[in-house]
Order: structure tokens, then sequence, then C-alpha cells
């Protein structure tokens, strides 16, 4: 209401360009267009990591899916988005999955630290 009651006071309006440059409104934006960049290179960093991940995955990889489930690749289905995991050795029981439900691929080296605590625990 008072920039109304200006601009009827002096006849000519106030502002434009310069106001807005001057006015806190733009440090604002800024800082707001920044971390909008900033956090969609973020989320194309990863989506290319994924990509790379399932596009390298294969026959024998244990993986860990994204509802906890570990297993051993069996098949990898390209046509038809699927990967087909052994979840028991004993019973010879297999999933099949989407491959967007992989959630990491378990190396050697990340099994390794894992049986060695459990040799000192039994």
């Amino acid at each position: 209401m008072y920039w109304l009651t200006t601009l009827l006071a002096e006849g000519e309006p106030q502002g434009g360009l310069d106001a807005f440059i001057r006015s806190p409104m733009l440090p604002l934006m800024a800082v707001v267009v920044v971390m909008f960049i900033m956090m969609s290179r973020g989320n194309a960093r990863q989506r290319r990591e994924m990509a790379k991940l399932l596009a390298n995955l294969k026959k024998n990889d244990k993986v860990v899916t994204t509802g906890g489930i570990i297993g051993i690749v069996v098949a990898v289905k390209d046509t038809e988005d699927e990967v087909v995991l052994r979840v028991d050795e004993t019973t010879n029981s297999r999933l099949r999955v989407l491959k967007s439900s992989i959630a990491r691929v378990v190396t050697e080296e990340q099994q390794q630290p894992a049986t060695a605590t459990e040799t000192k625990t039994s």
C-alpha cells in the first residue's frame, strides 16, 4: 500500500531496474540459483555412476538390492531390464529383480573384512 501512495504522490514510478538491483531480493535469488545448480550437478553424477554400474553388471557379481536382499547374479536380461539373483545356495532359490532395484555391487575387497571379523568371533 505504501508503494501505491508514493506512486500517486510523485506521479512517476519509482524503482525500476535500479531499485531491483539494490533490493535484498537479488542476493537471495542468486543463492537459490547457485543451490539449484549444485544440487542438479550432484544428481547427474550419481545417475551416471549408477548407469555405469548397471551397464557393467555381469554373471557371478555379488549385489545388494534397495530392499536389502543380497544375492549373486545368475543371468542378466538386457532386453527385459531384469536380473536373476541366486539368494540361497542350499535351496538354489532365485529371484527376478529389476536392474533399477540394485543398489550396489559388493566387491572382493568389501567381502574380505567381513569374513575376517566372522572368523575372529567363531
